[in-house]
């Protein structure tokens, strides 16, 4: 029956198709978003700090620190070193819209130095 529970479970597997099929067929994605919803936990806890940052702008920019700091930790880097190595690079872009040399910066690049990277043993 159409109503039943198992007929509420069908049918919303059917309506979820599609997705399951991409799922299947591309390995790298994964079926829950629990490993984003943990990076994102340290600033739920820590929501009511965020009414102190004073303007849009500084808002703005912890938002992109943060970003740029939990992209950096899933990506296996140490993210102290990594914005070091960033300080150090972006200043010295011959031309900071060019977008290869900006991608050899990214945290997934294979161009970031090893002392950036956490080796787990």
């Amino acid at each position: 029956m159409p109503k039943s529970l198992l007929g509420q479970a069908i049918t919303y597997s059917l309506n979820q198709w599609d997705k399951l099929i991409a799922f299947l067929q591309d390995g790298r994605l994964e079926i829950d978003n629990i490993r984003s919803e943990r990076a994102i936990k340290p600033f739920v806890i820590g929501r009511k700090n965020w009414l102190f940052a004073n303007t849009p702008r500084g808002a703005k920019a912890s938002v992109i620190i943060y970003s740029v700091i939990e992209t950096a930790k899933e990506n296996g880097l140490n993210p102290f070193k990594y914005l070091m190595h960033l300080f150090e690079q972006l200043p010295q872009l011959p031309d900071p819209k060019d977008l290869e040399a900006l991608d050899n910066l990214l945290p997934w690049s294979s161009t970031i130095p090893l002392t950036c990277r956490v080796f787990k043993s």
